[in-house]
């Protein structure tokens, strides 16, 4: 089976520290892999609306932003929640994409929750401390959604920095970067 790698970007800024490490594992990923890369900077979505008590809890179909990463979520085999960690979870973009999943998983027809069971849920963040038991909030974010998706959980690759590059001089994170995809 051919695998899909969808890198979801949700820093405020290019190039920074989560993206640098995710790129540096995604290196590591055998070249018949297909990797997808998307900045959720450049796909705004609103905040989401919960409409479950309304009607019949039903949700339209996605358009514009968010039928974007629906498409692009769905075309994927492997998730990779790329994330700074803001405030001991995941960034705001971040945290919006997710929400918006409540809504996907009511569009009629779709099939959000039974067409992502199975896949594999990755994350990668930056912290700006050197205590990796900071970012257990982010890592239980993720952990429970893939739990609760029934998608299989690749764990949450860590790396140290502040300023953009600094991760780079996080020894142990470049070590576990080269490893992070490997048992895919």
């Amino acid at each position: 089976m051919s695998r899909t790698f969808l890198f979801l970007l949700g820093s405020s800024r290019l190039g920074g520290n989560t993206e640098t490490l995710a790129r540096l594992a995604a290196e590591q990923l055998p070249e018949s892999v297909e990797q997808r890369w998307r900045h959720l900077a450049d796909l705004p979505l609103g905040d989401f609306e919960d409409l479950r008590h309304e009607g019949d809890g039903s949700y339209p179909a996605p358009n514009g932003h968010a039928a974007t990463l629906l498409d692009a979520t769905l075309a994927a085999t492997d998730l990779v929640i790329a994330s700074p960690l803001y405030w001991y979870s995941v960034s705001t973009a971040t945290k919006r994409y997710l929400d918006h999943w409540s809504g996907w998983m009511r569009v009629p027809g779709l099939d959000f929750k039974a067409r992502m069971e199975g896949r594999r849920l990755w994350g990668v963040t930056a912290l700006a401390d050197s205590d990796r038991s900071v970012a257990d909030p982010l890592v239980g974010t993720l952990r429970t959604t893939a739990r609760y998706m029934k998608m299989d959980f690749g764990g949450v690759l860590l790396g140290n920095g502040t300023r953009p590059g600094d991760v780079l001089e996080d020894e142990r994170a470049r070590i576990e970067a080269k490893e992070f995809f490997a048992g895919m």
